[in-house]
């Protein structure tokens, strides 16, 4: 069996489809992208094609190491996340060769299913009590939220303040244990986030995230041993070498590899195994589409470790289209009492509605993230 072409669709809301074919008629579907900068990733997928065409798709680790090592300038956001998109699109047409699911080629399956949770409160959360209370009601027993706007290095109690409100609001409306992960999402900078983190113990939060900038990931010593709340980072991480110093320096409770950023299938079920060896949980990061959720899916079912994962059903940024848009079975993702049952579909386990896709292309997406400024003009962390 040979590649022998490639397309890629540019679809909203804000995604990056890659589908390989092959000389047997076997196609496999990837999601490479990083969100805002698609274009430059379609870019970093055409070059990495040119070593693919007229290769066998089944040698994978190959061909991961080829795409790696061979352009003697590796990792970063964009290289990796082309990688990560045509990875997951051989090993979805290597699930279809052997008629098997793609966990079934990684060991087998060690879970049956796995928790999911529900994003609420968008970019600038309001109202997140009510939004809380409507997603447990269907049933998720997890939610997450970003906890707080823009911070400056030193900022104001008053902000502070906000963010224990909007956390106490939902805490109140969903009750003691429903799990409340928290995100920083890096906005905020180590004096505030000590400050912050120590005033949020109360709610007992699932965890906060990203509490500040994976750069800067020498201050979770610092915050780790103020706060009993468990800390989870590493969705701008992008290789097992990236997430080594992270796990052996052990101030990281959970690792969230992204399986369209962090180099595939391939890679990511490596990083979380290496995690395993140090008792840190993995929930994966993806608020992306079907594809890359599918591909997560896959890996979270061979993964002891893995105790809940991030999906996009209705998260903020899916505006006009959404996860269930691009595949012909919305069943497949079903979610039941917050559990997703793991897809047992040959290679990925879904089925891409190819011609939903090609009308979707032709509107395409420029999606960028937001560029947010503090009160003296500043650039601030988005």
């Amino acid at each position: 069996m040979k590649i022998t072409s490639y397309e890629l669709f540019q679809v909203p809301p804000r995604w990056l489809f890659l589908k390989i074919e092959t000389d047997e008629g076997i196609v496999g579907w990837g999601e490479p992208v990083i969100e805002g900068r698609a274009a430059t990733v379609k870019a970093a997928v055409d070059e990495l094609m040119e070593y693919l065409i007229g290769k066998d798709p089944l040698d994978i680790e190959d061909h991961w190491n080829l795409m790696y090592r061979a352009g003697f300038y590796r990792g970063g956001p964009i290289l990796m996340s082309a990688i990560s998109g045509i990875d997951q699109a051989l090993w979805d047409i290597k699930g279809k060769y052997f008629n098997a699911p793609v966990h079934q080629l990684l060991g087998g399956k060690a879970r049956d299913s796995i928790k999911v949770y529900s994003w609420i409160g968008g970019d600038r959360p309001s109202d997140v009590g009510n939004a809380a209370k409507e997603v447990v009601s269907k049933g998720f027993t997890a939610v997450k939220m970003n906890g707080t706007e823009e911070l400056q290095y030193v900022d104001s109690y008053e902000k502070i303040d906000q963010v224990l409100e909007r956390i106490a609001a939902v805490r109140e409306a969903v009750g003691p244990y429903i799990g409340i992960g928290i995100d920083f999402h890096g906005r905020v900078h180590k004096p505030m986030a000590k400050i912050l983190a120590k005033e949020l113990e109360q709610f007992r939060p699932m965890f906060i995230e990203e509490p500040v900038l994976p750069e800067n990931n020498e201050a979770l010593r610092e915050i780790a041993n103020h706060v009993a709340i468990p800390i989870a980072t590493g969705e701008r991480m992008f290789s097992k070498w990236d997430f080594k110093k992270l796990l052996t320096d052990g101030y990281a409770d959970i690792i969230q590899p992204d399986l369209s950023h962090a180099g595939g299938i391939t890679e990511c079920k490596k990083i979380i195994s290496m995690a395993e060896a140090f008792d840190v949980a993995a929930a994966p990061h993806c608020p992306l589409g079907p594809i890359a959720l599918a591909a997560c899916l896959q890996v979270d079912a061979t993964c002891h470790n893995a105790f809940i994962q991030e999906q996009s059903l209705g998260i903020h940024y899916n505006q006009g289209s959404d996860l269930l848009d691009y595949i012909v079975d919305n069943q497949v993702f079903k979610y039941e009492e917050g559990y997703v049952k793991i897809p047992s579909g040959v290679g990925l386990g879904i089925e891409i509605n190819e011609d939903h896709v090609r009308k979707m292309a032709q509107i395409g997406h420029n999606w960028r993230n937001p560029v947010w400024r503090h009160k003296d003009g500043s650039i601030a962390e988005w």
